[in-house]
């Protein structure tokens, strides 16, 4: 016996919405995920000739009709604003469809270009920001406070928590936040649905008196732990390894003491998934110019697999050019570093590291402006490519596809073909400020800039859906 709720996929169903009357089919409402309002309101009995009734704004339901049937949205959807068109995908259940349309095409450097500024309500200056990578949401701590932006940049929440000032923040859970700041001693989770305080965590040693007051300088996480480097006032510092599940202590990496440049805080952490291994890094520039190390942990062993000093003997890196800033590039196992007199870029494989492992990419492209060393260096490393930030100016470099000679220039420790280099930025740009932190997410590039409000948004071209946030 047929079931009397089925339906024919070309089966026409009426909908009055608001009052005004629209005709489809049963497959394109199915379009939508299975278990939508839309996909179940075309179960309904036939024959009823009677259109179904749904209380909403007409004008909006025929943009996400439009986009149920062209994957698309229509360019009427720029009368209305994001938070709109996202409230009533929610509410009809496609909002995965609404994703998909207003996601912006694939981050590519070279053609990428300021799309909007996120400024937080109060305190619009952020102090620290993280980016989830699957989507492009983003968090940005300003001040003691922290705001959250969906993966559209819509704001859904501000928290204040105890802290006068947040200085290093990483999503744990999709509301579970951790913070560390340089001003306040502690590690602490915060449960963005509640706004609360729901654990903190202090390195703390009885047999040790200089081992108080530690604060949080880098942040980073696993499926299963948090990596937070801690420096007391002294300068002791150490990697804590905690249970996400238990927020308790596991373990403790590489207590040291600050006394000289090899042994400072680490200023960067990352963690490395294909082999479970701890990337960190310290840099520090004083009188004699830049020092620092790089170190890959294995927090199963808590032994140093690899590390180099700069300056060094010579044979770890250019004698007298030590980095500015480094960054790894966890998809394709490669170490970055920009040198600080030059201003060169050189890379390493994480997976054959030696003694000397770097390569030092050039760019003999007379068009571009010369490289030189500048006052600030950021470095960040995302979807295939390396971000550089000198001062206020941007650039990118990208792998040069099916390079013929990079196996012959890996050899000579000098590879020109590999990596092209291209600046991202207009003159304007780079006057908008120094650049202080760079961090991708999603298919976007988001940075601060020194004593400058708000978080810029960075896109790659054709993505006309996009609406301002300015």
């Amino acid at each position: 016996m047929e079931d009397p709720t089925s339906h024919f996929l070309n089966d026409r169903i009426k909908l009055n919405v608001g009052g005004k009357l629209f005709e489809t089919t049963v497959s394109t409402l199915r379009s939508g995920e299975q278990d939508s309002l839309l996909s179940v309101l075309s179960n309904r009995p036939t024959p009823d000739p009677n259109p179904i009734f749904i209380d909403r704004d007409p004008a909006i339901f025929s943009v996400l009709l439009s986009l149920l049937r062209s994957n698309r949205l229509p360019s009427t959807a720029r009368r209305f604003s994001k938070q709109e068109l996202a409230d009533e995908a929610l509410y009809y259940g496609i909002e995965s469809q609404l994703k998909s349309a207003m996601s912006p095409p694939p981050l590519d450097g070279i053609d990428a270009s300021v799309v909007s500024t996120v400024r937080p309500a109060s305190e619009g200056i952020a102090s620290a920001f993280t980016t989830v990578v699957d989507d492009g949401s983003l968090w940005i701590a300003h001040g003691g406070q922290i705001s959250s932006y969906d993966w559209n940049l819509i704001h859904t929440a501000t928290i204040r928590t105890h802290l006068e000032h947040v200085t290093s923040i990483s999503r744990v859970y999709s509301e579970l936040a951790v913070l560390g700041s340089e001003t306040a001693a502690g590690l602490h989770f915060y449960d963005f649905s509640g706004g609360r305080n729901v654990g903190s965590v202090h390195w703390r040693d009885p047999t040790d008196p200089r081992i108080f007051k530690a604060r949080v300088s880098a942040i980073a996480n696993s499926p299963s732990s948090v990596f937070a480097s801690f420096h007391c006032p002294h300068k002791e510092n150490s990697i804590l390894v905690i249970d996400k599940s238990t927020l308790q202590i596991q373990s403790e990496l590489g207590r040291q003491s600050g006394s000289s440049a090899k042994n400072l805080v680490p200023g960067k952490l990352t963690w490395l998934p294909e082999t479970g291994i701890v990337f960190a890094s310290s840099v520090t520039c004083g009188a004699f110019g830049f020092s620092g190390y790089i170190r890959l942990w294995d927090p199963r062993s808590g032994n140093v697999v690899w590390e180099t000093n700069e300056p060094g003997s010579g044979r770890s890196g250019r004698f007298g050019d030590p980095f500015a800033d480094v960054g790894v590039d966890v998809e394709d196992s490669t170490l970055f570093k920009v040198c600080s007199k030059s201003g060169d870029l050189a890379m390493a494989d994480l997976r054959s590291l030696k003694e000397d492992p770097w390569i030092y990419l050039q760019d003999n492209n007379p068009s571009l402006r010369t490289t030189t060393a500048l006052g600030n260096i950021v470095l960040h490393c995302y979807n295939k490519q390396v971000f550089v930030g000198r001062d206020g100016g941007l650039e990118v470099w990208s792998k040069v596809p099916n390079c013929k000679n990079a196996a012959m220039e890996k050899e000579s420790g000098v590879c020109e073909g590999l990596y092209r280099r291209n600046y991202m930025d207009k003159v304007e740009d780079s006057e908008r400020g120094v650049i202080e932190k760079i961090e991708g997410g999603g298919q976007r590039l988001f940075l601060c800039r020194q004593d400058v409000e708000g978080i810029e948004v960075w896109e790659s071209s054709n993505s006309s859906t996009v609406v301002s946030l300015l």
